[in-house]
């Protein structure tokens, strides 16, 4: 679930501050990610009240690596996962577009 969790967040960041790169791998990647996190929430409902905690866990790890994948100031992406819960987990929807 973290793991997916964090690449969601990874490619959703992205997403937002590199509109001029958006493309079909990353949209891919947005929902195959959910995809995953919605059968382990089918197989393990009670882990969705814990979403909110996990993704804040884990975004520190996503905001790093897209720090590093974009080169773009560390300045540039929040410090707090800017997601909501639903954001994540909406299909078709890409926050912040």
């Amino acid at each position: 679930m973290e793991s997916h969790l964090k690449i969601l967040m990874l490619h959703l960041l992205k997403w937002h501050h590199q509109p001029s790169h958006r493309g079909v791998s990353w949209r891919l990647s947005i929902a195959n990610a959910r995809d995953e996190i919605a059968a382990i929430l089918r197989d393990s409902p009670s882990l969705r009240p814990r979403l909110d905690e996990l993704a804040a866990s884990r975004y520190a790890g996503a905001r790093k690596q897209a720090i590093l994948e974009t080169g773009l100031a560390p300045s540039s992406f929040p410090e707090t996962c800017p997601f909501s819960v639903e954001q994540l987990l909406e299909e078709d929807t890409f926050p912040n577009t």
